[in-house]
């Protein structure tokens, strides 16, 4: 809160010597949460890591993770307004997941495993409850993503952030022998697109939910209209899906071609971030069912496809790009390791882009419907 020009502290008297925690800073709050965390820091332990917690930095060894020429690949984003939504009614628990997976399927895509993470969190003033929960979901993450926490930054900011609030930002480091990352030149005409289900909304297209969530007057607290044995709040909290563990096996045999996290921007603008020039990503809207939760949203917004298509993953968090002999293996292969795969489109020659389209009644559109996004 600012003060008047020459206005005194109500919390300070003038014989009262001035201190940081006057201020609205506690250090000690700081260090009790560096203490707590330092479990599940270790628990993130794996090799090339110690994941000790307290210098000013993390050491990471690349030879005792196994690598011989690895280029390092990094990446850093944070959970955008999803995190609103997670403040607003106490759901800490999955921010954390949708942090690592951000950064850590970022990395995949381009064939490198995460081999560290770091994290950012900031607010006005520690709540250590909350800052314990969303670190512990950032070594959840972490877990699933085989990646070590070996660091990270707690800021706490008086005036800075509304009460209660806080930000969250992630950074991971990755690497790939030299000669097999993920780079697109081996995309070819006639290459098949397979499309791994997503857990939900993951983290992206949340001014949106948000909006229509004040819009239209949700009912978060009470079970979601699609699916009564889930709270409505809880299937749009649902944590990102990290696809590294199942995803790596099948890039290091080399039968992937190419890879595209499903992130704003939609399967519109994503899948060409992958595409050389000359080759055009055709997706059918057709190939798997539009999931309850996509529907809802639709419904709920009267949102038209193309919007879908560039806001929303759509049900689709990764799409994986093969060569037609090697589909059904890849497809197998994924099926194992847990993922729901649908086959969904193909790679054809022509301007560098992607089309989606779909028939009569798929989407809830009555008439067949096309969108197209180029560059």
């Amino acid at each position: 809160m600012s003060l008047p020009h020459g206005a005194m502290d109500p919390e300070h008297t003038p014989t009262e010597p001035y201190t940081y925690a006057k201020a609205g800073v506690s250090i000690a709050a700081g260090n009790a949460l560096v203490r707590a965390i330092g479990p599940l820091a270790k628990s993130t332990r794996r090799p090339g890591a110690n994941a000790e917690l307290g210098g000013f930095g993390g050491f990471f060894d690349p030879k005792a993770a196994g690598y011989t020429d690895p280029l390092l690949v990094a990446a850093n984003d944070g959970v955008g307004t999803k995190l609103k939504l997670a403040i607003d009614s106490g759901r800490h628990d999955g921010v954390g997941i949708d942090l690592v997976a951000m950064c850590a399927n970022d990395l995949i895509v381009q064939g490198a495993e995460p081999l560290f993470f770091l994290d950012y969190f900031a607010t006005g003033k520690l709540d250590g409850d909350v800052a314990v929960r969303v670190v512990a979901s950032i070594a959840e993450g972490c877990l699933q993503a085989s990646c070590a926490l070996i660091g990270g930054e707690t800021a706490e900011m008086p005036g800075m952030y509304a009460d209660g609030d806080y930000d969250l930002a992630g950074f991971c480091v990755g690497a790939v022998e030299r000669g097999e990352q993920l780079t697109g030149d081996r995309l070819a005409d006639g290459d098949l697109i397979l499309g791994l289900a997503s857990s939900g909304v993951h983290s992206n297209g949340f001014s949106l939910v948000r909006r229509l969530a004040a819009d239209k007057n949700w009912k978060l607290d009470r079970p979601a209209p699609f699916d009564i044995e889930t709270l409505l709040i809880d299937a749009l909290m649902a944590p990102t899906r990290i696809y590294v563990k199942s995803l790596l096996p099948t890039i290091r045999e080399g039968k992937i071609r190419a890879l595209a996290h499903i992130t704003g921007g939609g399967l519109l603008e994503n899948i060409p971030r992958v595409l050389p020039t000359g080759l055009h990503a055709h997706i059918d809207a057709d190939a798997w069912p539009q999931s309850p939760l996509m529907a809802f949203l639709q419904a709920q917004g009267r949102i038209e496809p193309e919007e879908m298509a560039r806001t929303f993953n759509c049900g689709i968090g990764m799409a994986v790009v093969v060569a037609p002999a090697d589909a059904a293996a890849v497809t197998a292969a994924l099926e194992a390791a847990g993922e729901t795969v649908h086959r969904i489109g193909r790679i054809e020659a022509g301007e560098k882009g992607c089309t989606v389209s779909g028939g009569d009644e798929s989407w809830a559109k009555r008439d067949a419907w096309s969108a197209t996004h180029l560059g």
